[in-house]
């Protein structure tokens, strides 16, 4: 189980996360909404703590995640993987070699710089690019690769870290419709199958009915929902979306989805 708790991020005058509770339990998967600004990107790099808190804790299995350091904070890192929006591979290297490369925590940094990597790695990494229809463009170069086929080689990549969470930071943004949807089969094929937490920043409301069977919905920095999607009325998403009433009827008729307040 992972705790938020009070957790709160300050960027100069701006409070990008403020008092943030939450709890996050084994194989849950998890939408995170809100407008552009709300919070949603700090929060998952609070949690992964590739930014620090201003203020609050992070908790897990009874530890205090904000006072992790050196190997203890890779590991953290490592069990709570994150994937973004632009992918962050290296395009010059093969795509076998950035799956590999998520191995680091596991791998002797002489040995990750030499690019050595022994059979049963090579296997492992080969074995989740087959899993995502990838195994014929192991050999290619990973710039080379269409904008969703990049996406599922950083996930493959996040698995090679063998993660508790995944953490995926607006993960379809820059996608057409066609590869976001094979990109949040694959993230929600992992949670089924794999019992992996998902927790997944996302834009689009419809994409997170669709996917989430929990919504968390920001807004200024604050959590102002977490519950189910059935339980989001016009209401709920006014506070979220900061729209009128009539606006959100319309945003929630275009879903199929009955207005509360009707």
């Amino acid at each position: 189980m992972l705790e938020l708790v009070h957790l709160s991020r300050r960027f100069g005058d701006t409070l990008a996360v403020a008092g943030a509770n939450a709890r996050i339990g084994p194989g849950e998967m998890i939408g995170v909404i809100g407008r552009s600004g709300a919070g949603k990107s700090t929060l998952l790099r609070l949690i992964n703590r590739l930014i620090e808190p201003t203020s609050g804790a992070i908790l897990a299995d009874g530890i205090d995640v904000t006072r992790l350091r050196g190997r203890a904070l890779r590991t953290w890192r490592a069990r709570n993987a994150m994937i973004f929006q632009q992918f962050n591979l290296v395009n010059r290297l093969d795509v076998l070699t950035n799956v590999l490369i998520g191995g680091l925590i596991r791998v002797p940094t002489p040995r990750m710089l030499a690019r050595w990597f022994t059979r049963p790695e090579r296997e492992e990494a080969l074995s989740l690019l087959e899993r995502f229809g990838l195994f014929d463009v192991a050999t290619r170069r990973a710039g080379d690769l269409s904008g969703g086929q990049q996406q599922r080689v950083a996930i493959a990549r996040a698995l090679m870290q063998r993660p508790r969470t995944l953490l995926a930071d607006e993960p379809i943004a820059s996608l057409d419709p066609m590869n976001a949807r094979l990109v949040m089969d694959t993230l929600a094929e992992l949670n089924r199958r794999d019992g992996i937490a998902v927790v997944c920043n996302l834009h689009t409301l419809d994409t997170a009915r669709a996917y989430c069977r929990r919504i968390i919905g920001m807004a200024g920095g604050h959590i102002v929902f977490d519950g189910p999607p059935d339980a989001m009325d016009t209401e709920v998403l006014a506070r979220i979306y900061g729209e009128s009433e009539t606006g959100i009827d319309e945003r929630l008729t275009s879903l199929g989805v009955a207005s509360r307040t009707a």
